[in-house]
């Protein structure tokens, strides 16, 4: 497991360590999730969850249903 000394300013490390403890994780461990989240590829599993909870919402042939007929480009 790798270590990183980084240098906070005092108001940054007490808004970090308040985050930290309101987690109820140690500083270590939440800035860990925090640098997790920041580099992650995947959408987080909330945001997969909430896939298809839109009922009404259109699909994407209705909506190309109302779009009007593109301008022909110029030649170039």
């Amino acid at each position: 497991m790798g270590q990183v000394t980084i240098y906070l300013d005092d108001s940054i490390e007490k808004k970090m360590t308040e985050a930290a403890k309101s987690a109820h994780l140690s500083k270590s461990k939440w800035i860990a999730r925090v640098i997790n989240e920041k580099v992650a590829t995947e959408w987080p599993q909330s945001v997969v969850d909430m896939a298809g909870t839109w009922k009404d919402f259109p699909e994407a042939d209705e909506l190309r249903q109302t779009e009007a007929k593109d301008v022909e480009r110029e030649p170039l």
